[in-house]
Formats: structure tokens, sequence, C-alpha cells
């Protein structure tokens, strides 16, 4: 069932082993590594160094989280990406699905962005990778509707989800969200907010059951950011995630 992991963008200000060492100890099993500032795609001596200490701690990849913006990104530029995540030994690629609301995109824009993401699914067929779009708010894939749209129009084994809950949506708009995205998620950012306030994870652990529900239990559940922001909350957070699955595992 699920597997548990943290987002290395939580912690940018901490050392990689640092938040690698914090991460053996609260018994996850899982990192992403950040593309922005931890792991480089241009930056080999960096990613070899995570290599080296996830080895040391018993840690191991989950995914590696990019900044690559799908309508910004030259297409071409991405294979700079594949190249270190196999470095990273992972197969799995978080892209950022444009630079706007879904809402504001028209016709025509979305047709270059499908264009783009199928000349990124043919590259990643020839790494073995998989690319997975962010639910992230202010992108094309902000809302259930255009999320399978996209999902359809590109249409590829390699081009797959991730899902988290939005914010700014209510409960039953994020577990319909859940249920119709689940089919192309490979990960899960978890946390638990409100609009832009952050709470601890055990005062959302019923919400949080019925999102999880929603999926097979194949997906890698990563801890995304702490309610306070601290490193040292981490293992609350973690014991949190742990409690929710009990009832999955």
């Amino acid at each position: 069932m699920f597997k548990t992991g943290l987002v290395s963008i939580s912690f940018r200000n901490h050392s990689v082993e640092d938040i690698i060492q914090r991460v053996s100890e609260t018994n996850l099993e899982y990192i992403e590594w950040g593309s922005d500032v931890h792991a480089p795609f241009n930056n080999p001596d960096a990613i070899d160094i995570i290599n080296k200490l996830s080895e040391k701690y018993g840690i191991k990849t989950s995914s590696y989280g990019t900044y690559f913006k799908v309508g910004r990104d030259d297409p071409n530029d991405f294979v700079g990406y594949l190249n270190a995540s196999k470095l990273l030994g992972t197969n799995t690629l978080r892209i950022w699905m444009g630079t706007k609301a879904s809402e504001d995109y028209s016709s025509k824009e979305r047709e270059e962005i499908y264009r783009d993401c199928d000349k990124l699914s043919r590259m990643a067929e020839k790494f073995g990778s998989v690319i997975c779009c962010e639910c992230h708010p202010k992108t094309l894939t902000d809302s259930i509707d255009s999320t399978i749209e996209l999902m359809k129009n590109v249409n590829r084994n390699v081009f797959k989800m991730y899902w988290q809950p939005n914010q700014f949506k209510d409960e039953a708009y994020n577990c319909l969200s859940a249920k119709m995205i689940a089919p192309y998620t490979v990960n899960i950012h978890v946390f638990n907010w409100k609009d832009k306030d952050k709470f601890e994870l055990e005062t959302g652990a019923k919400l949080w059951k019925k999102y999880l529900e929603c999926f097979d239990g194949t997906q890698k559940l990563l801890l995304e950011f702490m309610p306070d922001d601290r490193i040292e909350s981490l293992p609350k957070e973690a014991d949190a995630l742990r409690k929710i699955l009990e009832d999955f595992n």
C-alpha cells in the first residue's frame, strides 16, 4: 500500500545531509528532491552527494521535483532534467503545467501546450521515465476539467499526474478531484492547508482518510511543508501521516 516520504523543498534552508538524517530518524522512506536548491539538473556533484548520503542513511529517491514549466521553457532543455533524474535513481519527474490559471488559456494556447507535452512525453519514453504534472493553483492543471482534458489530449502512458487538495476549494470539490484524477496519479503531496493558513496534519486526519480512499494505494505520500515551517515538526507530521494510514495498510 501507500509508501511515505518528504518533499525536500519543505526545508530549502537546510542541508541535504540534515534533511536525509531527519527523514531517516522519522522512518520515512523516500525524498522528492527539488531541482531549485538541493539537486540542480546541471550540478552532478550535488546529485552525487545526495546519492551517497541516501545510501548511508537508507533513504530512497521517490522523484525529481523540477521547476520546468511547460509553455515557458524550451522542451529541448528538458533532456537535462531527464539525465539528472537518472543520476538520482528515479524515473519520475514532476513538472509545472504552464504559468497561469487554466481559465486564462485560449484554445490556441492549450493546443501549443498539448504539443509541447507530446514532445516531452516522447523524450521521456526514450529515457524510460514518467512525467507528472502538479495540481497547483494558477496552472493549467488547477481544475478538474482542465486536468482531465489535458490527460485525454496528451494520452500517453508516460504522462501522468500528482494530486494534492486545493486549499482554496471545499471538501466536496477535493474529494471529486481525487476520484477523477486518481487513475492518472503517481504521487500525492500531503499537507493540511485552508486558504493561506497551515495546520497540523493530525487535525485534518479524517478528511485525508476520505481523500486516500479514492486511490489504489500505489502512490507515494510525500509530506510537503510543515505547519510552522520548522524541520523539528517533521516527526509529529510523519507520525500523523502514519496514523492516517493505519486504516489502509
